[in-house]
């Protein structure tokens, strides 16, 4: 049997790289500048729409200085206008909805992972889309209606439980008809859940089969799993699921104004009425004018800064908790 080989003469040239020149190198260079292109343009929106606000609400920060972040009163009457109630009240119905939202969320994605046989595993998922996809004016009617009638009882009865003990006693005082800043935390917990439950269970995905099945196979029970390879694995995910929705929760307007309370004030008891950014301004925009109206614009553009500086400390975060991880 012989076998040829095919020479190739000196002179010959090798073919060119499929990455360079011809087609492909061109659909490579338009690819990478459209997607520039793309990048760019968010930034440019995003400038543009901070810019516009800004020289809308101009008149009062001009005018206000430094009291507009610092005042608590927002009086159109006298023309004195300052943001800190709305901005106390906008963090603190953030903090309580991600307080009740986390746990909840990262058992629900657990379940469904780790413990949910395939058929319950859909319909909990399916379920999960849908409650992401209602509108936040029915969360915020329902809670109106239905909630608010009886979470006041149930203030009333929390607060005679702890009226003697000194630091709860601040914190869960006398309930003010159901419209408080509880409520309304309790309504964007319900909202961002989806949210959270939908990133962290496709980060828990991602998690190597070969990792868990070794655990396992060394003797670790599912929670001793869970909770030396899902989780630590899972970190940085999490904590970006968690940033993401403190973001919609600080966003979020007719849910919150339908039952918050309308009434601007730094407490710390969270069955009081209250006020947020976003309902301020979905309320009394509409009819303002002159410096209120830019005062109210004003507001709009506290919560954009407020909004980026979680973004970018979740990115910091995230950052910082995978180079540990890495390391």
């Amino acid at each position: 049997m012989t076998t040829t080989a095919t020479v190739t003469p000196p002179d010959a040239k090798a073919p060119a790289p499929l990455t360079r020149g011809g087609r492909r190198a061109l659909a490579d260079t338009s690819f990478r500048y459209l997607a520039l292109a793309a990048g760019l343009l968010v930034l440019v929106i995003l400038f543009g729409i901070v810019f516009s606000m800004t020289q809308h609400a101009w008149p009062a920060f001009s005018k206000e200085g430094l009291s507009y972040f610092t005042r608590d009163s927002f009086d159109a009457v006298n023309n004195l206008y300052g943001s800190r109630s709305y901005v106390y009240g906008t963090i603190v119905v953030s903090l309580i909805a991600v307080l009740f939202a986390v746990p909840l969320s990262v058992g629900i994605a657990l379940f469904v992972t780790e413990l949910a046989p395939r058929r319950l595993r859909f319909w909990i998922t399916t379920v999960m889309d849908l409650l992401a996809s209602v509108p936040s004016v029915v969360f915020g009617l329902w809670g109106f209606l239905v909630l608010r009638p009886k979470l006041n009882d149930i203030y009333g009865s929390i607060h005679d439980s702890v009226k003697s003990i000194p630091v709860l006693k601040t914190l869960f005082g006398p309930p003010g008809g159901g419209s408080s800043f509880m409520t309304a935390g309790l309504i964007v917990a319900l909202m961002i859940t989806p949210i959270i439950t939908s990133i962290t269970r496709e980060v828990f995905l991602t998690v190597p089969r070969n990792d868990k099945d070794g655990a396992l196979a060394l003797g670790a029970t599912r929670w001793e799993m869970v909770r030396g390879v899902v989780l630590p694995h899972s970190t940085g995910g999490i904590v970006g699921g968690v940033m993401l929705g403190l973001g919609r929760a600080m966003g979020e307007t007719i849910a919150i104004a339908l039952v918050i309370g309308a009434n601007p004030q730094i407490t710390s008891n969270l069955f009081a009425p209250g006020e947020a950014m976003p309902s301020v301004i979905v309320r009394q925009l509409p009819e303002a004018s002159g410096d209120f109206q830019a005062a109210l614009i004003g507001l709009g553009v506290v919560l954009v800064g407020l909004t980026l500086l979680v973004n970018v400390a979740a990115r910091l975060l995230v950052r910082r908790v995978e180079r540990s991880r890495g390391a």
